[in-house]
């Protein structure tokens, strides 16, 4: 009988696991799926020559995450590799602005949107210099957390205090209308905001874009080297090489709960296996609370509050296989392993409201990735690999695009998206089309096939919006990975800090897991080595 059964082989089940098993726990991690990842998987299906990343791509939480650079996934073969230039967004008269890790580069592409821009980005810059160690140590730790948000209460205040905290709370239209007088900047942030569902006019989203671009500006959007897949495959090889297991193709059903505990699970195979310390769920919060465990399990203000849950947006992916470089019409987009698609701040809000409005956008934001660009074994050589995402409402009631698009997600509709999108690439690039070896089209319910947390294609486990995050994430008065039943414990995106691949959920879940199985005299005996290292005294 392992110590712990892991639900879900995603990257938060993973470093869950892996922490487990670095506690010298025994560890089963059960994956519906047929090959691990969740999120994080490539493969060649749109072409044997093109490497493809089949979800996530770009990963700066990933670099910047303590939690990932403390199990030294290096050591396991896992290699970073960058593009020339981090991001860009261009505009359809041909300027462009673009994120460099190089700060002096950035500035010096807004400052062709306005002389004074440039500067405003390195005021910005320096701020999060001083923020960044206890702002990620606080984003990464379980909630609350008290020690790095006391010091970077005292960070702000040295950075200005209230009116900092005021511009992190603003949406990112206003936060760019206040830092910079030309658009590049503007669309900067008000791109990266978009990443989530956070649209231009959301509360929140300015302190969101902001804290997307200066991951950027730091540590870069760097992909895994071969694909997405290597990530997942360094932290498998590294939870087997300490003797933890990975079984795939294998449903879990149900969690088995005796005594008000979480004793094991259930496949649907019917299959039980057993857990003797506890079970750590990297499954979405309706999955969780409203499949997995079984009613009379859960207080009935967690099955209320359940109803109110919200999802991220859905989201279209297309994949493609190109003959040559992508013709884009400014030459500095060519560099960039991401590039943003929208002819301006106006196009960014009109795109968010048609979602808002549960309208298929005619003009969708499309966030493009140039993989061999950024990887250069993607590909053969004169070639990309490439794809493009864009956002889209759950419910759909029209097609503002008036092509009829009902969201059924039957041939026609994937067509005409997907179609649509390319439309939109070539605003930016004229001649895309025309370079196109292959595609391939991976609409809401494909993507939710493929990976079952991610309902209806919505890629953040619930929405980023305020009402939803620290103490409300994943419902109101949590915050923390424990769950109503003791020893079952939430590792996934659903809980804080949310999406991205950063391992934090993952590591909170095997945190409190650990706590709670730690015999009271080691527990006591921690505490004071803890006030000990607080105090420099002992006690």
């Amino acid at each position: 009988m392992p110590d712990a059964v892991v639900i879900g082989a995603g990257p938060n089940g993973l470093v869950a696991a892996n922490l487990l098993a670095d506690a010298g726990w025994s560890v089963e991690v059960v994956e519906e799926q047929p090959e691990p990842g969740g999120a994080v998987r490539h493969d060649r299906g749109v072409d044997p020559a093109f490497v493809n990343d089949l979800f996530s791509s770009f990963y700066p939480l990933a670099a910047a995450s303590p939690v990932l650079a403390s199990l030294r996934l290096q050591d396991h073969g896992l290699a970073w590799s960058h593009a020339p230039s981090v991001l860009a967004h261009p505009l359809t008269d041909g300027s462009c602005a673009v994120l460099d890790r190089n700060v002096d580069a950035t500035a010096a592409s807004l400052d062709a949107f306005d002389p004074a821009d440039g500067d405003a980005w390195r005021r910005l810059h320096d701020v999060w210099e001083g923020l960044r160690p206890d702002l990620l140590d606080a984003l990464f730790t379980p909630f609350p957390p008290v020690r790095a948000t006391a010091r970077l209460a005292r960070r702000l205040r040295a950075a200005g205090g209230l009116r900092m905290a005021r511009s992190l709370v603003l949406p990112v239209r206003r936060l760019g209308e206040e830092e910079f007088r030309g658009e590049g900047g503007r669309l900067l942030l008000a791109g990266n905001a978009l990443h989530a569902d956070l649209a231009p006019e959301s509360s929140g989203s300015g302190g969101f874009g902001w804290l997307m671009a200066m991951l950027g500006q730091t540590y870069g959007f760097p992909v895994p080297a071969g694909g997405s897949g290597a990530l997942t495959s360094a932290l498998v090889r590294r939870l087997e090489s300490l003797g933890g297991r990975v079984r795939c193709g294998q449903r879990v059903e149900r969690v088995v709960v005796r005594g008000g505990r979480a004793v094991g699970v259930r496949t649907a195979a019917g299959d039980a296996v057993p857990a003797r310390r506890a079970v750590l769920a990297d499954v979405s919060v309706p999955a969780l609370y409203g499949e997995l465990v079984e009613p009379e399990h859960l207080p009935a203000q967690v099955l209320e509050d359940l109803r109110r849950f919200q999802w991220d947006f859905a989201t279209f992916k297309v994949d493609w296989a190109l003959d040559g470089p992508v013709p884009w019409r400014t030459g500095q987009a060519a560099g960039a392993g991401t590039v943003h698609l929208a002819d301006g701040m106006d196009e960014l809000t009109r795109f968010a409201a048609q979602i808002a409005m549960r309208q298929v956008p005619d003009r969708p934001f499309v966030i493009f990735g140039q993989m061999t660009t950024s990887d250069a074994g993607r590909s053969p050589r004169g070639t990309e690999s490439a794809w493009a995402y864009t956002h889209i409402p759950h419910e759909i009631r029209a097609d503002a695009g008036d092509e009829g698009i009902t969201g059924d997600w039957t041939a026609k509709d994937r067509e005409l998206m997907a179609d649509r999108v390319e439309r939109q690439v070539e605003r930016f690039a004229p001649g895309f089309r025309d370079l196109i070896r292959a595609r391939r089209v991976l609409a809401p319910p494909t993507l939710e096939a493929m990976d079952g947390n991610l309902v209806g294609g919505a890629i953040n486990g619930g929405t980023t919006a305020m009402h939803q995050q620290l103490v409300f994430r994943p419902l109101p008065g949590t915050g923390r990975p424990e769950t109503p039943v003791r020893g079952l414990y939430l590792a996934s995106s659903g809980a804080h800090p949310g999406g991205g691949v950063h391992g934090a959920p993952g590591a909170n879940a095997a945190r409190a897991a650990l706590r709670r199985n730690v015999p009271p005299g080691l527990a006591r005996a921690q505490r004071l080595l803890a006030r000990r290292d607080r105090t420099g005294t002992r006690r």
